[in-house]
């Protein structure tokens, strides 16, 4: 494969990457919004916060076992056009069903996405031979920052959901559709020919126990945590219990994509001088100070800097756990195994959302919302869900010959 086809691949899959920080962000920042429309009440919230990252983990399941017959390429491609147009789904509607529907969509495309994305920026690092997936997800954070602007704004001029959202869509789904042209999955031979042919991660391997992925898992569902923390309850904690505005609500998410950014954007120069143990490390004790910051927030503005701390500490773990998934996948399985171990992964980015990823529970009972029960609120439900699509992505990987 030319050095200029693998430029044009890792340039259009850092693409992907923004556009989808750009979408996730609309969405979660605009949470309070999407409940007064629907008049989602705090007991039910958490039934649809759990049940999105429910099938986002069955859609990266899914996912791992398709790319054994076609290429994450094709997966990527028709993937992100439904999460976007499932944005203005959600704004369109006017009765719960109907967001339940458009939510669902969301979450099972997001975790193919998610999935799909992480598998081609695995495969382009080994072509590389350093780190770049550090790269990939600062454009992320940037979209996110993109994103989140967008929502202040929105909140700002109390723009209806609809009106926020299908701008943004009709600018970045022929961008994504565009770009998807130049995707490059390495471990397919395939799609060096620009085509999605089968064969995706199909080339020969041995079965990789999930014993070898489990600490990676437990760091990603950790990770994600903290992650879920801002996304999903960083706007409805400032206004709801700091007291803040509905503009300052959707501050903390930015601020938390503003340090992430800054952080990838030098992590893969911290990786290659100290290493990736060294920089996770490091992050993971930032981490846990911005959990405390946010813990002990007597107001908007400390649980604002709190969020922030986080992000910066947060940013680089994700991407070093799917690097070293790739790594130990190809070592023990053969390169047709990474594919298969960034899906199953993958579906630990999800464990940590449900599984007491609130920030009522995350920051040790700090915050009390209604129906904060886990046996009430559906979080529990969620839990369970989630350990069923663990429990089918938890077989020893194999290739086909």
């Amino acid at each position: 494969m030319t050095d200029a086809r693998l430029r044009h691949g890792r340039s259009s899959l850092a693409l992907s990457f923004f556009v989808q920080g750009v979408a996730f962000a609309l969405l979660v920042t605009r949470i309070p919004a999407i409940q007064d429309r629907y008049g989602i009440s705090d007991g039910l919230l958490p039934l649809f916060l759990a049940a999105v990252p429910v099938l986002a983990g069955a859609g990266s399941v899914a996912t791992g076992k398709l790319v054994k017959r076609r290429s994450p390429v094709a997966v990527l491609r028709w993937s992100q056009p439904v999460v976007l147009l499932s944005l203005p789904a959600v704004g369109a509607g006017s009765r719960v069903w109907q967001v339940a529907l458009a939510l669902g969509m969301f979450g099972l495309a997001v975790g193919a996405l998610d999935a799909s994305m992480n598998m081609l920026g695995v495969s382009l690092q080994q072509a590389y031979g350093r780190s770049i997936m550090l790269g990939f997800h600062a454009t992320y954070s940037l979209g996110g920052i993109l994103g989140a602007s967008l929502a202040w704004a929105g909140a700002h001029w109390d723009l209806p959901l609809v009106i926020s959202y299908l701008p943004v869509v009709l600018v970045l789904l022929p961008a994504a559709l565009l770009g998807s042209r130049w995707y490059v999955d390495v471990v397919d031979p395939s799609s060096a020919k620009g085509t999605d042919g089968p064969g995706g991660g199909a080339t020969v391997g041995s079965a990789v126990p999930f014993a070898l992925l489990l600490p990676l898992c437990l760091v990603m569902a950790f990770a994600y945590i903290g992650d879920s923390t801002v996304s999903n309850w960083s706007a409805k904690y400032l206004q709801d219990v700091l007291g803040s505005s509905e503009e300052l609500a959707t501050v903390p998410y930015n601020a938390y994509m503003v340090t992430t950014l800054l952080g990838r954007a030098v992590g893969d120069l911290g990786v290659r001088r100290f290493g990736a143990v060294a920089v996770v490390r490091c992050g993971t004790a930032l981490a846990a100070g911005g959990f405390a910051v946010v813990a002990l927030a007597p107001g908007p503005w400390t649980g604002l800097a709190g969020f922030t701390l986080l992000g910066l500490g947060l940013c680089v773990i994700v991407p070093q756990t799917f690097a070293a998934a790739g790594r130990r996948a190809v070592v023990n399985g053969g390169p047709g195994a990474s594919n298969a171990a960034v899906a199953r992964l993958n579906v630990f980015n999800y464990v940590g959302i449900p599984d007491r990823g609130a920030v009522g529970r995350g920051t040790g009972g700090r915050v009390e919302l209604p129906g904060s029960d886990a046996r009430s609120d559906g979080v529990g439900a969620g839990d369970v869900a989630v350990r069923q699509v663990v429990r089918a992505g938890v077989r020893p990987i194999r290739c086909r010959p």
